[in-house]
């Protein structure tokens, strides 16, 4: 496997103060195919750039221009969600002209992240700025989202009232930043990776949120992982970070390059077909 070239710089936050951003490339003398930019979770109020540092440098190791870029927590320099979509919104915007100075146009350019990265990156590419309308340009060709919420109102109302004070949401607009409510014909193909014991996001809100993708003709894959709990892709022993970022590789290399360069599913994975819904999931063994 290539290595990676690693360097940093920094991106301008809506409020005008600086943000960190890692830069994750192909060795010297290959040329990125595809890129993505990636957020990181925290339930908005911690975390930082480096947590998806080791997905961003083996994905770069497979030819894919990566990036992980910050933005202001809640309780820190933003005072509600709406200031971290904003620099989510403009982070894509920087992401997108150093892809275009390596040779990368937008149609090979994804978004995405874990948790509630994952989420910001959604709302990012399906929700218009001036909410609450679906967004008519979602600024990249394909999402990946790690173990996201995808819908605020499948919470108890005692819940989604915690929700919103800790995301700073004026209460009763939880659906405002909800996914699952702006699916609509011609949101991007999307990739979604989750545990199946997930206690933050339960499983059955993402199903629901691929069925309705589906079935609004839109291209959605979710993986299951069997078992696993919130936070199940990084390093360590729940022993899935491989399978997430060979996943990850390959999604972004079907859809974003050439399917008919894609090749074969990594091996050890299985994929059940949905009769009804025609989507796919995939299990590990």
């Amino acid at each position: 496997m290539a290595a990676s070239r690693e360097s940093s710089t920094i991106h301008e936050a809506a409020d005008g103060s600086e943000l960190p951003v890692l830069v994750f490339e192909p060795a010297e003398g290959t040329q990125p195919v595809a890129g993505i930019v990636l957020f990181h979770g925290g339930a908005l109020r911690k975390g930082s750039v480096d947590g998806l540092a080791p997905h961003c440098r083996q994905l770069a190791s497979r030819g894919i221009f990566a990036v992980s870029a910050g933005y202001r927590l809640i309780g820190q320099r933003a005072v509600s969600i709406d200031d971290c979509i904003a620099d989510v919104r403009l982070a894509v915007e920087y992401f997108s002209r150093l892809a275009a100075s390596r040779g990368l146009d937008s149609s090979r350019l994804a978004s995405g992240g874990s948790s509630a990265g994952g989420h910001l990156a959604l709302v990012a590419a399906m929700i218009a700025p001036d909410r609450p309308l679906p967004a008519s340009k979602p600024g990249v060709a394909a999402v990946v989202a790690l173990n996201p919420v995808v819908d605020l109102l499948a919470y108890s109302p005692e819940q989604q009232q915690v929700l919103e004070q800790n995301a700073g949401i004026a209460a009763g607009r939880a659906i405002e930043y909800s996914p699952i409510e702006f699916v609509r014909p011609g949101n991007p193909p999307m990739l979604i990776q989750h545990g199946t014991h997930d206690e933050v996001a339960p499983i059955d809100q993402v199903r629901r949120f691929r069925d309705a993708m589906v079935q609004a003709g839109n291209d959605c894959i979710l993986f299951e992982y069997e078992r696993a709990e919130h936070g199940f892709h990084y390093p360590g022993p729940a022993g899935h970070f491989d399978d997430v970022v060979d996943a990850t590789a390959e999604f972004l290399l079907d859809r974003l390059v050439s399917r008919s360069e894609a090749g074969a599913l990594v091996p050890g994975r299985e994929l059940l077909v949905d009769g009804t819904t025609g989507s796919t999931v995939a299990t590990t063994r």
